[in-house]
């Protein structure tokens, strides 16, 4: 029983660092193509929706779209990305940024760095705020545990 309550919140810790290394490493595709320069003329071959939740818990839903362009060196791309604007419908043109040396990791998001900055920090926080939290608890379980191991011979 003891062991239990080390295991799930190194589990928890393990998928929240899990999660931290996503958001950065997304963070920082997505200012890597803003920052390179290039752009090209994407066309969007389909878009849907994915929803998550239901029953007790609160539905959310994510807009995604599939694009497909080609960059300077002729080459097709297509990639999808989530949480696009609901007015781009099958069939729209949008601007893409895209790095030279990854161009499969690009993103039509237009360029807005103080609102990347603030949504990755604010994941960022909340991980760590629960990282924190769970650390808390495997403390307060030793201890719990130190102490009744004094009371029990």
């Amino acid at each position: 029983m003891e062991a239990l309550l080390y295991i799930a919140p190194l589990l928890m810790i393990a998928l929240a660092v899990f999660g931290a290394i996503k958001v950065i490493r997304r963070s920082r595709e997505v200012d890597s193509a803003w920052s390179s320069g290039l752009t090209a003329e994407a066309r969007c071959l389909r878009t849907y929706t994915t929803a998550s939740g239901g029953e007790d818990t609160m539905v959310s839903t994510t807009l995604h779209h599939v694009y497909e362009f080609t960059t300077r060196e002729g080459r097709t791309v297509r990639f999808e990305e989530g949480n696009g604007p609901g007015t781009t419908l099958e069939g729209d043109f949008v601007t893409v940024y895209y790095a030279a040396d990854n161009p499969e990791r690009a993103t039509a998001h237009a360029p807005a760095r103080g609102k990347l900055v603030a949504g990755t920090g604010c994941v960022l926080a909340f991980l760590g705020v629960f990282v924190t939290f769970c650390l808390v608890f495997i403390v307060a379980v030793h201890e719990a545990f130190t102490v009744a191991d004094d009371f029990f011979p």
